[in-house]
């Protein structure tokens, strides 16, 4: 597993303090729960933009791959 080393400003990080203490949990695993879940929330908004295009394009698409 790679590290990755991420400043935060103290408010941030005692929040983040906070949230671990009070869920009875690391740090570094309610930070990995939040990028996991940015990360899926980013590729379904990828993909809605994607389909929307190629809906929008899909004469131009079609014609392109004859």
């Amino acid at each position: 597993m790679h590290q990755l080393t991420v400043s935060l400003d103290p408010a941030t990080l005692q929040a983040l303090d906070d949230l671990a203490d009070a869920q009875d949990r690391s740090s570094q695993e309610v930070v990995l729960e939040a990028v996991h879940r940015y990360l899926r929330e980013e590729a379904l908004a990828v993909r809605a933009v994607a389909e929307r295009l190629a809906g929008a394009h899909a004469d131009l698409l079609r014609r392109l791959g004859e």
